[in-house]
């Protein structure tokens, strides 16, 4: 029998026995061709279920670095301070991180592949695509969001989105048009250039699997177990002690490569983590309380009382201006630049202007418990939306309403954002209103009503009130997608233009509505306290991780102010959180239940501002400040020296701490 046709009586009746013992010599070189032929079968098999697999890894690199450029075209006026050579390096360095996220997407697909290299079928075959496919359409939607919120944020996209995406009509209306055309086109992209390369990469071909179940298993389990445990360790980026993180896409001094370079689903994956870790203070260093009272003694042990009172009564009525992303950094009697403010300048001349005052977060919802509640912000956590929290904690118009006033809050948009309204009912305010509230014959933009019909309705609001009062007003105009009524607002070109022109609109109507409340009898003994709810990118400053960025204004103004604080600036260094103690302490109210906050008009209190940052915190003292990200474990931001950055991170931790801890039991 020669060895072709020996090989076709194999392949054909291989289950064949032959007994005589010549055939026996024979049958025992038929069966390793036989079982080679088998091998040769499974071994193709096995090739082609290795070869997908790190085709996979090219294929989500490919899919990532197309982000990259989308990205960059999309945002390319960020890049104006950045080289085409720090450009490049971006898709150099974000390697690793893209390699590490590319692993974990490839677990699904993995197992896919080892199911199809079991029982190889069409149905098989299709559920890998369909699992891949699926998460295109994630990382797409990932990606397409932050091209478009990057344009605002300044920042990656995070969890802070699913604050707005609870209120899915909030986010229509903040977004213009474009943006969520814009995010629609660059989903499409993603997801078809996506979808071209899967089946460029992973062609639909049903092969054979000669071997029997009991060797398929085995065979199967081997590769799982094989290019899972690779897959793991490509995932932490090696065999270090210590895994990957965001730090090693991190290549240069602008954030905006950094944040490029940074793998965007890699990123939110981190966030999302974060977002739903009861623990957050894992993420930073928890003291002992009684070391941690040691390090800040002197937070703690400095006289309370003092003279600095600049009330003419005690009982004054109280208007609180929430103004809507209003950042220090354009208003230029802060800044001694041009600036898009120049009545809000102007009024400063009459007022008493603290200029070194700081946010305590980033959004709305931080800023208002702060400003109202005296109450600091941690990273990740948004006290307004933890009622069974808040309501533990005392706020302003708890304390007013012991003396007979009434309280009433009025924002132009939906209050459903952030928990907002329910905060404020909650802490007992009289009256909580929104756009609902508002008459529907109004001119309205995508997101709210103009601050110009605000005011006019505030002021309708106040004279239907008798006093004392406090009413509040939170203006939305200067929020995007700045739809605000062309009435020759000034137009700003370059960096922010559209924000820094809704401030110029914005302050216009500020300045209508302080001249309208000088008419009405109530005014003389009305004292207005004007205050932004968080910072924001302006012409001059755009890095949210800088200390910069949370400088914020304050300015109290009205006939009760007496003289000799008219004009007059206040350089004492605080937060939002620093606002009701001190007004309490000029009322004669009982300041000293608000823990975590201190009397700016102090001349001895404690000069420092804790405010959290995109996925981490900031540390503020007269002599510097640091920020420092918890995932990149560095400090974007850093002024001190670094003895005295040892002695103000221990006294930032130590605040945190205790902060920490008294949040825990709330």
């Amino acid at each position: 029998m020669t060895f072709v046709t020996h090989c076709a009586f194999s392949i054909n009746n291989y289950k064949l026995i032959t007994h005589s013992a010549a055939s026996v010599i024979i049958h025992n070189s038929y069966l390793p061709i036989d079982n080679f032929l088998k091998y040769l079968y499974q071994m193709q098999l096995m090739k082609s279920s290795i070869l997908n697999l790190f085709k996979l890894l090219l294929f989500w690199v490919l899919v990532f670095d197309l982000q990259r450029i989308l990205f960059s075209i999309h945002n390319w006026d960020k890049f104006k301070d950045i080289s085409w050579g720090d450009w490049f390096l971006a898709f150099v360095y974000s390697f690793r991180l893209d390699l590490a996220t590319a692993a974990l997407l490839s677990f699904l697909p993995l197992l896919m592949i080892t199911i199809y290299f079991v029982w190889p079928s069409k149905w098989t075959a299709r559920f890998f695509k369909i699992v891949l496919f699926i998460e295109i359409i994630i990382a797409a939607f990932i990606h397409g969001g932050e091209i478009n919120a990057y344009t605002e944020w300044n920042h990656k996209l995070t969890t802070r989105v699913f604050t707005h995406l609870l209120n899915p009509d909030e986010v229509v209306r903040t977004a213009d048009y474009g943006m969520m055309i814009w995010f629609a086109i660059y989903a499409f992209i993603e997801i078809f250039i996506g979808y071209y390369l899967q089946r460029k990469f992973f062609p639909l071909k049903i092969e054979k699997q000669p071997l029997n179940w009991f060797i398929r298993i085995p065979a199967a389990l081997l590769l799982f177990g094989v290019f899972g445990c690779g897959f793991l360790i490509l995932a932490r980026g090696g065999t270090q002690q210590i895994p990957i993180n965001i730090d090693s896409a991190y290549y240069s001094k602008e954030y905006v490569a950094n944040d490029l370079s940074v793998n965007s689903v890699y990123f939110f994956s981190k966030s999302f983590l974060l977002y739903n870790r009861s623990q957050i203070g894992a993420q930073f260093p928890i003291i002992a309380e009684e070391e941690a009272k040691k390090a800040l003694y002197d937070f703690y042990n400095y006289p309370l009382e003092h003279d600095s009172l600049f009330l003419s009564t005690q009982r004054p009525n109280i208007v609180v201006i929430v103004m809507e992303s209003w950042t220090a950094n354009a208003i230029g009697s802060i800044t001694g630049k041009e600036g898009a403010t120049p009545y809000f300048d102007q009024l400063t001349k009459e007022g008493l202007l603290f200029t070194n005052l700081y946010a305590t977060g980033g959004t709305s919802e931080i800023g208002n418990s702060s400003i109202f509640g005296g109450y600091p912000a941690l990273p990740e956590i948004s006290i307004s939306m933890q009622p069974d929290k808040h309501r533990k904690l005392p706020s302003f118009n708890q304390d007013l309403k012991k003396w007979g006033y009434t309280s009433h809050y009025i924002f132009s948009g939906d209050l459903k954002y952030g928990n907002i309204g329910g905060y404020f009912m909650d802490h007992g305010f009289d009256v909580v209103e929104d756009e609902n509230d508002f008459p529907k014959n109004l001119p309205k933009g995508k997101l709210n009503y103009y601050d110009e019909d605000l005011y006019k309705l505030l002021i309708k609001k106040i004279n239907a009130t008798k006093g004392p009062f406090m009413h509040c007003a939170f203006t939305g105009s200067t929020h995007s997608p700045y739809d605000y009524p062309d009435r020759g607002t000034k137009k700003w070109k370059g960096t922010e233009a559209d924000f820094m022109s809704s401030m110029y609109y914005g302050d216009k109507c500020l300045n209508d509505f302080i001249n309208n409340c000088k008419k009405e009898s109530w005014y003389k003994n009305t004292i207005f306290v004007m205050v932004a709810d968080h910072g924001h990118a302006s012409s001059y400053l755009q890095n949210p991780n800088l200390a910069g960025y949370f400088h914020v204004p304050l300015l109290i103004f009205g006939e009760p102010l007496k003289k000799e604080y008219r004009g007059k600036r206040n350089s004492t260094l605080g937060s939002q959180a620093d606002i009701v103690r001190t007004l309490l302490y000029q009322m004669g109210g009982d300041y000293q239940r608000y823990n975590w906050s201190k009397d700016l008009m102090n001349p001895a209190c404690p000069q420092f501002a804790l405010h959290t940052i995109n996925r981490g915190y900031g540390w503020i003292t007269p002599d510097g400040n640091f920020s420092y990200h918890m995932d990149g474990k560095n400090y974007p931001d850093l002024t001190y020296t670094p003895k005295q950055l040892k002695i103000e991170r221990k006294r930032c931790h130590s605040y945190m701490s205790l902060l920490y801890q008294e949040y825990k039991t709330l």
